[in-house]
């Protein structure tokens, strides 16, 4: 049976990926998509949303937008990685995908509770709606099976030398969703930086053809673009498609379960994720930590998604 899911993201490259693989993939049930202020601001990662069902040809999932800033000071947002629209690269269309008037957080709240069988949340951007799901409305807690979430690293970060921008754009809500207490899984910078966009992978991607296909090209190139100039790398990692891979099969990404903190009030460190993978602190457990990638099968399955998207 299909595992019910909520996308929460905010569109962004990879989120554009991951919308993609789980509208496609059989193994998920994908029940709504909210956004969330992070790599763009609020309006235009909605937009994008909407964009990308558009040319992906997915309908009939709700798209709710949430929290268009942080839970504690001002947001900011990943231009100098996405662009000034969020998605640039490719030239979209008006979208025709709509967006609903519920609140991303109300959205949630009714599917979780009318929903027969726990769902699963995949946040893939600040971790705001999440938190504040968490923390107004418990009566939710018992209907969510899992959070896996792309963000944070066991090394070093990409927005600051110790903080992923995911968790350091709202790390209140971060601490919130990782003391929940219920089961989280942390994609972190440690293993979407195994998922590497090649030429190989381009290559493969082109020869699906079509517009989708041309699209996601096009996302990719740009994506890369950014990630050379700002961070030296020849070819990006895809980070939040690896969240939902994680979801379809397991087997794909390794994890180890061990206690993770986000740090609060570190001067130079604020938004860093602390991984205690040696036992250190002799705090329990709260998270499965995602170390290793079976790279060649993550590939084969996202490619698999936009060509059955292109068909």
């Amino acid at each position: 049976m299909a595992i019910p899911l909520i996308l929460d993201c905010d569109p962004g490259h990879d989120d554009a990926l991951a919308i993609m693989l789980a509208a496609a993939d059989p193994r998920l049930n994908l029940l709504a998509i909210t956004t969330v202020a992070g790599n763009q601001t609020l309006e235009k990662t909605t937009l994008n949303a909407r964009r990308v069902c558009t040319i992906a040809g997915i309908t009939g999932v709700p798209i709710a937008a949430g929290y268009d800033r942080p839970l504690v000071g001002e947001l900011t947002v990943g231009e100098y990685i996405h662009g000034a629209s969020g998605l640039d690269g490719p030239t979209f269309g008006e979208p025709t995908v709509p967006v609903v008037e519920e609140h991303a957080v109300e959205l949630m709240r009714r599917l979780l509770l009318e929903h027969p069988e726990p769902v699963t949340l995949v946040p893939l951007g600040p971790l705001t709606n999440i938190a504040v799901l968490l923390r107004d409305h418990p009566e939710v807690r018992s209907q969510i099976r899992e959070i896996v979430l792309m963000g944070g690293s066991t090394e070093r970060g990409n927005i600051a030398p110790y903080s992923e921008f995911n968790v350091a754009v709202d790390p209140e809500a971060a601490d919130l969703v990782l003391r929940s207490g219920l089961p989280v899984t942390m994609c972190g910078l440690n293993v979407t930086h195994q998922a590497l966009v090649t030429p190989e992978v381009v290559a493969r991607l082109r020869a699906i053809g079509g517009d989708l296909a041309d699209a996601c090209v096009d996302l990719l190139t740009f994506f890369g673009s950014g990630y050379e100039r700002v961070f030296g790398l020849a070819d990006p990692p895809l980070h939040d498609p690896v969240a939902v891979a994680r979801v379809i099969d397991p087997s794909l990404v390794e994890c180890v379960r061990v206690p993770v903190a986000v740090e609060l009030t570190g001067t130079h460190t604020r938004g860093a994720t602390v991984v205690d993978l040696h036992g250190k602190t002799g705090a329990p457990p709260n998270a499965l930590v995602a170390m290793r990638l079976d790279t060649p099968r993550f590939w084969d399955l996202m490619v698999e998604a936009v060509t059955k998207l292109s068909a």
